[in-house]
């Protein structure tokens, strides 16, 4: 039987638990927030039977759950004596700093149908201390912005489970099809002589040798690639500690098919590495094919 990473997201309201749930989402984390206690070892079977390759999980729990504090040490207990890796995260924040959170959000707290705001917090802080006494790492919120809270996040689970690594499309379009509106950043190589008005090139594509050698032996082309590999090395690194999900670069030309699909070909090669997970897309190489070939039919 599969055992897996647990962890437990939990603290006060208002501390930047769901903040956290997010970008354990984003790290690879299959997350279950306001998880029921009790269904939780059920929840770990019927996983375990499943197959699947799902491996590191991440529940939130709080006072949400009424049932929560009367259960939840035999069930933590329970679940370690099983071989499960339990880490509890507690979170937690001044009370000034909560009470200014909620004003600007305007939400009411979990609680606060029962008592004002102040001993809303007030109440749940002294229920939760058991919960924090035990927790495998304390977090103070009180000073961190939500970028702060989802780098932390992401580097104490590097630290303790291995987390998901940025994912990275690179991207060869065509103008004339539109510009791809997933893309977070855009490189316009139509300045690059055009292999498409070379009649032995014409109907080959980046992906060919011919091609991408006549793209490759204009200066201008190798000193944009090299500014794009510069580039690319230093942003790559920040990107990935502010906590980026997905990067999509897209390189585009006139039709997508010559210059854009060799400008890809060769930042895709620059960018491997053993701990990125890259994916190279020729958005509209097809397209071009299509569109020949109902020329072709039509005359």
């Amino acid at each position: 039987m599969k055992k897996f990473h647990l962890l437990i997201i939990s603290g006060l309201s208002g501390s930047g638990k769901s903040t956290a749930i997010h970008a354990l989402e984003d790290a690879g984390f299959f997350c279950v927030d306001n998880m029921p206690v009790l269904l939780l070892p059920r929840f770990l079977e019927l996983r375990s039977g499943s197959g699947s390759e799902i491996q590191k999980l991440a529940f939130g729990m709080d006072l949400r759950e009424e049932d929560f504090l009367q259960h939840y040490q035999d069930v933590f207990a329970s679940l370690r004596q099983e071989g499960y890796r339990l880490h509890i995260l507690f979170l937690e924040a001044a009370e000034e700093v909560l009470i200014q959170r909620y004003s600007q959000t305007r939400r009411q707290h979990p609680i606060g149908h029962r008592k004002g705001l102040r001993e809303s917090i007030r109440f749940e802080r002294k229920q939760l201390e058991g919960l924090k006494q035990i927790a495998d790492q304390v977090i103070d919120t009180s000073a961190m912005t939500v970028h702060q809270l989802k780098e932390w996040i992401l580097n104490h689970t590097s630290r303790h489970i291995r987390s998901g690594s940025m994912r990275i499309n690179v991207l060869s379009f065509g103008f004339k099809y539109g510009v791809p509106a997933e893309a977070d950043i855009v490189l316009d190589v139509r300045f690059i002589p055009n292999p498409y008005f070379i009649p032995e090139l014409q109907p080959l594509s980046g992906t060919d040798p011919p091609v991408q050698q006549f793209v490759l032996k204009w200066p201008e082309t190798i000193a944009f690639l090299d500014r794009v590999f510069g580039l690319l090395d230093f942003l790559l690194p920040h990107y990935q500690k502010e906590g980026k999900a997905y990067l999509t670069l897209a390189f585009g030309c006139t039709g997508g098919r010559h210059r854009s699909v060799t400008a890809a070909e060769k930042v895709f090669d620059h960018l491997q590495d053993p701990g990125r997970e890259i994916i190279l897309t020729h958005r509209d190489l097809n397209l071009v094919s299509k569109e020949r070939e109902t020329q072709n039919q039509k005359a």
